[in-house]
């Protein structure tokens, strides 16, 4: 009852910026705000002529005013009814448009974060801000906006009804309010940090069991299902204890207000009674002040309980704003330039770098490399091979020093565009849910079926596409889960050849390939490279004799450079890695 909660920041600016996105539908708000003001109307006529109908048709046994006013009760009810539905679709319309919105911003957003923001977040919990919060959202947008209004317009309405009626029994009717007003605002601040800790809860569990389904062959291979489930638990039992929380506190709004309501309609009877007997009013105003106080009641109860589903809508609306808030760490330049070809002479002078500011991952990389040159990198895991790929990318800034592709600082360019003329294939190949021609397809949206066709022969992915069910037309798996790792990176190659770039890198692409087919992917790679510069991490150096410069670099730092036959003479750490490997 008493664990950690998480409060909401800032719930009135976030009020107001979920409004700035309702306010685009302007049209559509306005017709539901008419539709809730019509539905409020006739059902505040309907007490007021139950009333009537009793003192003036029931009471003096005048059957057809009886049926003339129950015929017109009737009416209203159905009008009440059919106003509400209208308010309801309407209200529905713009919060689904809203939504939308929000997606679409909160999508595009995420594209504009470097790697950086994502090697900060789990995500799973990313995913829960695109479905768990913004449902939520969603939920009290679509319910509880028009209900609100409906409620506020129901209590004003209602309130002057019954002073109108008999100015002693609204008085009487009154009297529980500001208990119930009490007792809600006391528990709504109870529930509010705590639905605050759920959607946070939701989210980590979101995480772990993303985490858990991606690696779930890694944990069957090590056998860790038991601490896997026990992991679990406890996280899950984090949201249990969160959730019922939560809901505990909001889930006692509805009892008291309840309880309230009806001691409030009890003195009403109990007052009205006395009243009648001495001659003060009538039954039928008794009648309407039953109904009207039911009325005035049900608007405040639900109010309570819709201010709860508002609380845990905020604390996921805050998540995604919070993400939509995310400064890029990297932007273009106010006079960044547009690049249509690259004719790739690439530079590395004094470049430090460090992920989190904390130990550097790369210190003191100089090296050049020629335009058509393909330059190697090799080390052992961890030096930093990728993370210069990653900067070459600019998937990352330096810290110090500079990188040059054409003799200009590439921050100098546009990133799209920086990044569009540079050809990736990475270690662990991502394919998306399609065919096979849609995913080599990708390097190149306009690319004819000939090209898609070429691109695969030259990564020698032609001849076992031509074994698979529908070939070019086989539906992929999302993340290529029905074909083998040497096959996905068979087409990762395709797709990165299609794309036509100035310069190529192939980060361990070859590692999960068979030797017979590594030796075509880099005679066909040697042709394509021609006239373009071409990086290679491997581990298999081999693979990498022909390179025109190698790269050796260990603890972040380059200790030796050259090409093969250079390096084996200088009897160095590439000397004895090749020896190790060749056992010579």
């Amino acid at each position: 009852m008493t664990g950690p909660a998480v409060k909401t920041k800032d719930p009135k600016t976030t009020l107001l910026r979920v409004w700035n996105y309702m306010e685009r539908h302007k049209a559509g708000l306005l017709l539901s705000g008419v539709f809730v003001i019509i539905s409020s109307l006739l059902s505040l006529l309907g007490p007021y002529y139950i009333g009537v109908i009793i003192d003036h048709y029931i009471i003096p046994v005048d059957v057809n005013g009886t049926i003339r006013i129950a015929v017109m009760l009737l009416g209203i009810y159905i009008g009440a009814s059919l106003f509400t539905w209208l308010q309801a679709y309407m209200m529905v319309s713009v919060s689904v448009k809203t939504i939308g919105n929000m997606r679409e911003d909160l999508f595009t957003k995420l594209q504009t974060l470097s790697l950086h923001f994502f090697d900060r977040h789990k995500h799973g919990d990313l995913m829960s801000r695109f479905t768990n919060d913004i449902d939520n959202l969603n939920q009290a947008l679509s319910q509880s906006v028009i209900q609100i209004i409906s409620s506020i317009l129901t209590i004003a309405g209602v309130t002057i009804a019954m002073f109108s009626l008999d100015w002693i029994l609204a008085l009487v009717s009154f009297v529980t309010i500001p208990l119930m007003l009490f007792v809600t605002r006391k528990i709504i601040g109870f529930s509010r940090e705590n639905f605050s800790r759920r959607q946070k809860d939701i989210g980590e569990l979101n995480g772990f069991i993303e985490e858990s389904i991606s690696g779930g062959d890694v944990i069957t291979l090590f056998g860790k299902e038991e601490e896997t489930f026990t992991q679990f638990h406890s996280v899950n039992e984090r949201l249990r204890q969160s959730a019922m929380r939560a809901d505990m506190f909001s889930g006692f709004l509805g009892p008291l207000n309840n309880f309230l309501s009806n001691l409030g309609l009890g003195l009403v009877i109990g007052v009205g009674a006395i009243m009648a007997l001495k001659g003060m009013t009538t039954v039928g105003i008794i009648a309407s002040f039953v109904t009207y106080s039911r009325q005035f009641t049900r608007p405040i109860n639900q109010l309570s309980n819709l201010l709860n589903s508002i609380q845990a809508a905020l604390a996921g609306a805050e998540r995604v704003f919070e993400t939509m808030d995310e400064v890029p760490d990297l932007k273009d330049k106010k006079d960044a330039r547009s690049v249509n070809r690259f004719y790739g002479d690439i530079s590395f002078i004094d470049v430090d770098f460090s992920y989190h500011n904390e130990n550097k991952i790369l210190s003191n990389i100089n090296f050049s490399a020629k335009a058509g040159e393909m330059v190697a990198l090799v080390g052992p895991t961890g030096s930093g091979k990728t993370t210069i790929i990653n900067l070459l990318m600019r998937f990352y800034d330096i810290q110090s020093g500079e990188i040059f592709i054409d003799g200009r600082n590439i921050r100098d360019y546009r990133l799209r565009e920086l990044r569009k003329r540079i050809g990736i294939v990475l270690q662990d190949p991502y394919l998306f849910s399609g065919t096979v021609m849609e995913n080599i397809r990708y390097g190149k949206l306009d690319a004819t079926e000939e090209e898609v066709i070429k691109a695969a022969k030259t990564a020698s992915a032609h001849g076992f596409i031509r074994h698979l069910p529908d070939q070019y037309n086989t539906v992929i798996t999302s993340g290529g889960s029905n074909i083998s790792q040497g096959q996905k990176q068979l087409l990762s190659i395709a797709r990165a050849i299609l794309s036509d770039a100035d310069i190529l890198i192939l980060d361990e692409a070859t590692a999960n390939i068979d030797t017979r087919t590594e030796v075509e992917i880099q005679k066909g790679l040697r042709n394509l490279t021609k006239g373009k510069t071409c990086f290679v991490i491997a581990h298999r150096l081999k693979t990498i004799e022909q390179a025109d410069r190698i790269l050796v670099i260990k603890d972040g730092e380059i200790i030796e450079q050259g090409n093969h036959e250079e390096l084996l003479n200088q009897f160095g750490f590439y000397h004895d890695l090749y020896a190790n490997q060749l056992k010579i």
